[in-house]
Order: C-alpha cells, then structure tokens, then sequence
C-alpha cells in the first residue's frame, strides 16, 4: 500500500479522515509499522494526494490530520479496454494489474469461449470489484477509480456498444495471427480489445474487424490474458 486511500466516508471534517476498516489497519501496523506522529502518502477517491499525520492508531481506528491533498493523481492511459471475461482468479489479478497501468474505462465481455460458470462467479460483485480497483489505486498512488460495464451479449455488444465506443477512437484487436504488428507510443484515444484464453473464435473476429477494428498481435508466442494485457499496455501508451 503506497498510498492510504480515503474514501468520502473517511473524512470526518476537510482536515480530520479515520480509518476503521481492518485490512488498512492491519496494513499501517504490520507493514508500515506506523507510530502517532508519523507523516503518510493520502489521497481522497476522486481527488488529490498529499501527506497527512497520524495522530491515533488505536485498535479499531485510525486518524489522520491532512494537509492539503491537491497533488493531482497519475494521467490515465488513453485507452478503453474491452476484456473478454477471464477465468475469477485470473480476473482479481487483471483488474488490480490495469487499474496500476492507468486504465480508467474496462468493458468485461462474454465471448464464445468464455466460461459460462464466470459469470455467476462472486468475483464479479460490485463489492469484490471495487476492493481490487482499490488495491491498484494504492499500488501506484492514484485516486481515480475506473469504471467497469459487464457486457453478457457478444453480439448486442458488437451491434449496439461497439460503434459508440469507435467514434473517435482507434480500434485494436489484439490476436494472434493478426496481420500487424503491436504498435507503439500511442497518445491518441484507443479501444484495445483482448480475447478469453483460446482466443476470440474465427466469426468473432470477423465481427470486430469488419465493424472497423485493425488486427494486432504481439508475435509467435501464446501469453496468459493477465500477461497479454499487460505487455499490450506497456508496450501501446
């Protein structure tokens, strides 16, 4: 935890925050080894960061004295990532992985070789959402948190969803096989899209690459969703 995130219901006054959730206060004691006195990395959700002061750790609560927070967060990558849904535990690692890159708009999208069963897995609850997006946030000390949209329909998606996300974006469908490679140094708006493990089926890829998609891929080798999408992003922004 690099940064301690303040959630609005944190904050008692502008200046005072408290911290009663047992996971940050198990955090301040056994790895930061916090004393009263001590001066933190804070940030309010949907804010600025600054420094503040411990001035009480005490079993069930934590407070803190801010200074002013108005450091501005990390810029967020240029881009919307649409995410064939992966398997749950692969997902939690995924959602904190491209919350730490900087992605700030993930669509989660059902595909012809996605697992049914992901769909009902409890990794997909606002609550476990959330808390991953949070530990990401505090990984990279940033405070804006991404907006996440399930999309359960491969086809209504391509028909309804995909031309608005388009508009004013460049599309890439990442693939193996594809015919270009992996660009680089984008700064322009760009809609990355990454098949399940086994890939996007052959009509599926006809689909987004006929609705305007250019196809991309990273070259011979066949990587995991987490490890794709993560060299994807290094190597695009």
């Amino acid at each position: 935890m690099n940064l301690i995130l303040l959630a609005p219901d944190d904050l008692v006054s502008p200046r005072l925050a408290q911290v009663r959730d047992p996971r940050r206060l198990r955090h301040l004691r056994e790895v930061h080894r916090a004393r009263p006195g001590d001066r933190l990395t804070l940030g309010i959700e949907g804010g600025g960061l600054g420094r503040g002061e411990l001035i009480a750790l005490e079993a069930h609560e934590a407070r803190f004295v801010l200074d002013d927070l108005d450091q501005p967060p990390p810029p967020p990558l240029p881009v919307h990532l649409v995410l064939a849904l992966p398997r749950p535990r692969m997902l939690a690692r995924t959602l904190e992985h491209v919350t730490a890159l900087g992605v700030k708009e993930l669509t989660l999208l059902n595909t012809r070789r996605v697992e049914k069963s992901y769909w009902q897995s409890p990794e997909l609850t606002s609550e476990k959402i959330h808390a991953h997006l949070v530990l990401g946030l505090e990984q990279t000390r940033d405070t804006v948190m991404p907006q996440v949209t399930l999309a359960k329909g491969f086809r209504p998606f391509v028909e309804d969803a995909l031309p608005t996300l388009l508009a004013g974006r460049r599309g890439l469908l990442a693939h193996p096989g594809m015919p270009a490679d992996c660009p680089r140094g984008l700064t322009e708006p760009t809609l990355l899209l990454v098949g399940p493990e086994g890939g996007f089926i052959p009509w599926e890829v006809e689909q987004l690459l006929a609705a305007g998609c250019q196809g991309i891929h990273l070259g011979p080798r066949i990587l995991r969703v987490e490890t794709a999408v993560t060299a994807l992003l290094a190597r695009l922004f």
